[in-house]
This record gives C-alpha cells, structure tokens and sequence, in this order.
C-alpha cells in the first residue's frame, strides 16, 4: 500500500516533553504556536490516562486555534477524544485501524529508526515518518547510533516523506533539506531552551532560507 497524498501542515514538528520544558507544557506550546509553529506531537506518554487527556484537551484546543495540527503519539482512541488532526505510531499495523477511526482526512505518522522502518510505513500507507536519531541527541539515547544525512537521504528516496529527527539546530536545517527531508522534527532544542519562540523562528527561518536559495 502506497501512502495517500497529503500536504505536511509545516516543514517544523514540534515534539513535546514537560519534563524538559522549564514551564508547564500548554504555556510552551503556546509560545511555540505564538513564534509560528503550526505542528505539535503530543509525546508525553507516562503521563496517567485522565491528565494526559486533560492535557490533550488543552493542547488540541490552543492547536486549533492557531489554525494547526496536533497528532497524538500511539493512542488512537484519544486523538479521536480530543479531535486531534492525526496521531503519531510506533507500529505500521497500526496504521490501518488508526485511518479507520480517525478518518480519511487525519494525518497519520510512524516512528522509524531505520530504512527498514521507512519502507515499512510507506507500504503501510502512513502519511510521514519521523526518522531518527539523526544525530547524536540526548533526548534519543536508546536508538543505536546516528544516521546522518545519508540516512535521511536514503530514507527520502524510499518515496515516503521523512521529517529529520534527532539533534536538529537551526544551524543543520539546511543541509537536511539538502539531503531530502520533507522537515524537521525537533524537541529538546525547543522544550528545554530558555526561549522557545526564539528557537521556532530560527528553525522556520533556516528552512525557508534555504528553499529560497533552491534553484529553480
């Protein structure tokens, strides 16, 4: 199965982590979602079930507003609950039931840590994956060594978008797309970082700098 054809909501995902983050979370992404950010990945999953719904609630609240995409990572029945805009899984069989409960329209992504994990979520039919650690990154300790630019080159050429995950400054955006990502996906840089509308607008400027420097 080949991935349905749908427009990424930003060339920045957001990954969220409270433990990180020197403030309460909804307050971060609201900085984040003031700075430009229109993408956010609810991680946070050791989180009890009903705050991790509040949360949810909260944070599916202040993304639509901001007229963007909030994806809950591996629980499908809460994207549903809140009316996220997709969900982000761990599993390529799970692609499937998600796009069943939440609908054609919803943004399904995979977690991939491999070409293997890529090719596996293309013939699934997920939307995106965010591949990872593409460099050395505190936050994706357990994830086998970097990929670098030619794994995200050799992942972007399996026909599936691939978001950059892991390590991502401002200062690497642009030779991630060079390489071939889709985007970037990033969550230290921005939840541990004493300026988080700072850091976004570093982030969107560095890609969009880039596309202008494009050919073409």
């Amino acid at each position: 199965m080949t991935a349905p054809s749908r427009p990424l909501p930003s060339r920045l995902l957001v990954v969220t982590d409270r433990h990180g983050s020197p403030e309460p979370l909804p307050a971060r992404v609201a900085a984040c979602l003031a700075a430009g950010a229109r993408w956010i990945w609810l991680r946070d999953r050791d989180l009890p079930a009903a705050e991790r719904g509040a949360l949810a609630a909260d944070l599916a609240a202040q993304v639509a507003g901001a007229g963007g995409c909030l994806v809950v990572g591996r629980d499908v029945a809460l994207a549903a609950e809140v009316g996220a805009g997709g969900a982000q899984l761990g599993d390529p069989a799970a692609v499937a039931p998600a796009r069943a409960r939440l609908g054609p329209g919803a943004l399904i992504g995979l977690s991939a840590h491999s070409l293997a994990d890529v090719a596996a979520a293309r013939d699934a039919g997920a939307d995106y994956v965010t591949l990872s650690p593409v460099f050395a990154s505190a936050s994706k300790p357990g994830y086998g060594p970097a990929l670098g630019l030619d794994g995200v080159r050799a992942g972007a050429a399996l026909g599936l978008p691939v978001l950059a995950l892991g390590g991502i400054a401002a200062g690497s955006v642009p030779e991630c797309r060079r390489a071939g990502a889709a985007g970037v996906a990033v969550m230290g840089g921005v939840m541990r970082g004493a300026d988080p509308a700072g850091a976004v607008r570093a982030l969107i400027a560095a890609w969009d700098r880039e596309g202008a420097s494009e050919p073409g």
